[in-house]
């Protein structure tokens, strides 16, 4: 898979073939973007992350462990860019509160003061990816 001008190009090959191009072809967009969102955001902050892991979660968009590791889903790279935005906001504001109480979402306010938009419109078409 190439991206060319805007629109990616997959060779021929089966449906089956090109979905799992695609979907590699996404993954290093998310390995490659996922990351640098997220050391930007944290200077935003003011804090320090040990890492950041791409993966193939089911059922989250994003986890922060308290020692500062975060993991985002490859598939945000396929959402609105302040969708992606909130999550990495998100779990960020979990390195300063790990919970989601007022606190935290005051945390995420502070980043995103329409962070509300983005979790509504991630609640209502995450399922679509």
């Amino acid at each position: 898979a190439r991206l060319e001008k805007g629109c990616v190009y997959l060779p021929e090959g089966t449906r089956e073939e090109q979905t799992a191009l695609l979907q590699e072809f996404y993954k290093e967009q998310a390995h490659a973007y996922l990351p640098l969102r997220a050391e930007e955001w944290a200077a935003h902050f003011g804090i320090e992350i040990r890492g950041v892991k791409i993966t193939s979660a089911r059922k989250r968009w994003g986890s922060c462990s308290s020692a500062g590791n975060l993991n985002y889903n490859w598939k945000l790279v396929l959402m609105p860019e302040r969708v992606m935005d909130y999550v990495v906001i998100h779990e960020l504001a979990h390195r300063k509160e790990m919970n989601h109480s007022a606190r935290f979402y005051a945390v995420v306010a502070q980043q995103m003061p329409d962070y509300k938009v983005w979790q509504s419109w991630l609640k209502e078409h995450g399922r679509e990816y």
